[in-house]
């Protein structure tokens, strides 16, 4: 392999003897995928056309649902085709769009929760002003931050570390995510400063605030009657299944790979699928069953089915 070959190929050692389960891998990741876009598909379908669910935290659900999606469309296509493939290799320029498309996602997943955490503290909170601050062009304003902020300081990252020269072309995973900066000559210290700047900004800061606000929601609530303690285990519970299931998720990929820590490959994979299998699934799962109004059009539509 040359030296021009190489610069521009990376190779993925994360599968686990791949070549003997091929094609039942492939079944079962175009199995999920299929299962990710209908299941994901079908709340987003059901809150844009029942106007009862044209409210802000509807909308912003199927904003976090369609956040899946794309991560999804963007991420299964080339996994797939891996997984048929006797060798998993892919150009540096890709690599690089991956890790883009990856922490975006998850950066405005955060947001999207932060807003979701501030709509329902003005609804159980402040119930006589909700009408007045969450209107369509606040919505519309917390839609677009949170995946422009994400976007856009994610995209510094990639562009630095595109730019960084390349000396190991093996990169450990199915996928790329942070393990890339690992495939530099040097550890850039820029780099490194401005990883850290946008974790803060897109995971630290909006968790911070997303633990803030709930727990203010808990102290009105208890202080409050039984009807607002129900309608803030309602519309509350299910968000925070979310955030947990994420935000463990998030702290395997930023500690364990960051860190380089001695874990078994087939333990490496169960983990890092977690990413791309579970997670897009577990969040129309829980909005689904949770969500007492999306689950009674749910039962509506399969009756008519």
């Amino acid at each position: 392999m040359d030296e021009t070959f190489n610069v521009t190929y990376i190779t993925l050692d994360g599968y686990v003897e791949i070549a003997k389960y091929r094609y039942v891998y492939f079944v079962i990741m175009f199995t999920i995928y299929i299962l990710i876009i209908c299941c994901n598909s079908t709340i987003v379908y059901l809150i844009v056309t029942n106007k009862n669910l044209h409210e802000p935290m509807y909308i912003f659900i199927a904003a976090l649902l369609i956040n899946s999606v794309l991560f999804s469309t963007a991420m299964y296509p080339k996994l797939l085709i891996d997984s048929l493939s006797e060798k998993q290799i892919i150009s540096h320029p890709v690599c690089h769009f991956q890790f883009f498309i990856f922490y975006t996602s998850g950066g405005s997943e955060f947001l999207l929760l932060s807003a979701m955490a501030y709509d329902r503290y003005v609804s159980i909170c402040k119930p006589l002003q909700y009408p007045t601050i969450m209107r369509k062009t606040t919505i519309t304003m917390f839609l677009v931050l949170s995946w422009l902020l994400s976007a856009c300081q994610v995209a510094g990252s990639a562009m630095l570390s595109a730019h960084s020269k390349v000396c190991n072309f093996t990169l450990k995973g199915i996928f790329c995510n942070n393990s890339i900066f690992k495939l530099h000559c040097e550890t850039s210290r820029a780099l490194s400063v401005y990883g850290v700047i946008v974790l803060l900004n897109i995971v630290f800061f909006p968790l911070l605030y997303i633990v803030f606000t709930y727990t203010m929601i808990l102290k009105i609530s208890y202080r409050s009657c039984r009807e607002v303690r129900t309608k803030a285990a309602q519309t509350c519970v299910p968000h925070l299944l979310v955030l947990l299931n994420f935000s463990l998720l998030c702290t395997y990929d930023i500690t364990i790979l960051r860190l380089e820590l001695d874990i078994p490959k087939t333990a490496r994979l169960i983990m890092t699928l977690q990413l791309v299998m579970y997670h897009p699934l577990f969040n129309p799962i829980i909005y689904g069953l949770k969500m007492k109004e999306i689950s009674k059009h749910l039962k509506r539509l399969y009756k008519r089915m």
